[in-house]
């Protein structure tokens, strides 16, 4: 078991935050303020325009709303990453320039999810990003959304580049974890964030630098426990969090794949006032029946909980 003593300054939990929105789809600043005020108050920091924030759905205007906003209100005790995710090259770079411009602290990019690449094409689109953008960059392996895994060994190769300061797997994969953790866990100018928050409490104990789990947009404080019995070398303690968290996952996940999921969780996050239960096209609304009966098991399921610690 590894125990830290030390933060890498991209570490801790980072919620991959949802978008929220009003009925008529435009950005619902008042949620917004409300989600990060909860955020601030767990230390925890925030991951906008990730696959949970909908990216791949929302005009360029509301992006920049969104990082606007966000910015703004932001505490000094948190972070801001932003995604830039896109089949344009140039758009994803300039979006990162802007949102540099803004106030983010750094950009999250995977890759394009049209074209297959070879793993040369892979490198050659990473370093690109990293090398004009006005940020710290960090990468994002999500196959679920790309449709293709990036190989260890290749963000391996490019993590030393001086703007690339870490990396994101969603790969649901112990072997991987395993990888990166022999990997990057003795290096300082890197961060391996997990992304599969079923393995959030694995990968920290194996020395990973930080989490990315979409339920904590509901329970940031318990995923903060987590994090800390993890990192300090309570192992059971961490474990027994990561049982209680991937109940709430599997409400809104559900086996239903993430079109659905990402609505879910937007319904569960408003029965606590947290924001509306509207997403953008091409998903869609939960009907009132699917809204009610998800009220209904979160509450019971959040009546379970150990209390945060």
């Amino acid at each position: 078991m590894i125990m830290k003593e030390t933060r890498k300054k991209y570490s801790g939990v980072i919620v991959p935050m949802i978008t929220p929105l009003n009925q008529d789809l435009t950005l619902d600043t008042h949620a917004l303020s409300r989600i990060l005020e909860t955020f601030s108050s767990q230390n925890v920091s925030a991951f906008i325009m990730g696959t949970t924030g909908e990216s791949a759905s929302l005009p360029e205007t509301l992006r920049t709303e969104l990082v606007e906003q966000t910015a703004k209100v932001k505490k000094d005790n948190t972070l801001l990453y932003a995604g830039i995710s896109g089949n344009c090259l140039k758009e994803s770079i300039d979006a990162g320039n802007r949102y540099a411009d803004l106030g983010v602290d750094a950009v999250v990019i995977h890759l394009p999810f049209f074209y297959p690449l070879s793993d040369k094409a892979m490198i050659l689109y990473f370093e690109s990003v990293a090398e004009k953008v006005r940020c710290p960059v960090l990468l994002y392996n999500n196959p679920l959304t790309v449709r293709w895994s990036v190989p260890i060994e290749i963000i391996d190769k490019i993590s030393t580049h001086p703007n690339i300061a870490g990396f994101k797997d969603s790969e649901n994969s112990i072997s991987r974890i395993k990888t990166a953790c022999r990997l990057w866990t003795g290096r300082d100018d890197f961060s391996y964030l997990m992304g599969c928050a079923a393995h959030s409490s694995y990968a920290l104990e194996k020395g990973c630098d930080g989490i990315v789990p979409s339920a904590a947009n509901l329970v940031p404080g318990h995923y903060m426990t987590l994090y800390h019995a993890a990192v300090e070398g309570d192992a059971a303690k961490a474990d027994e969090y990561q049982l209680h968290m991937n109940r709430i996952a599997e409400i809104y996940q559900n086996r239903k794949g993430i079109s659905h999921a990402i609505p879910a969780l937007k319904v569960i996050m408003s029965e606590f006032g947290l924001c509306k239960p509207y997403v953008m096209p091409p998903l869609y609304t939960l009907n009132i029946k699917e809204q009610n009966k998800l009220k209904q098991q979160i509450r019971e399921v959040l009546n379970t909980l150990p209390v945060k610690q």
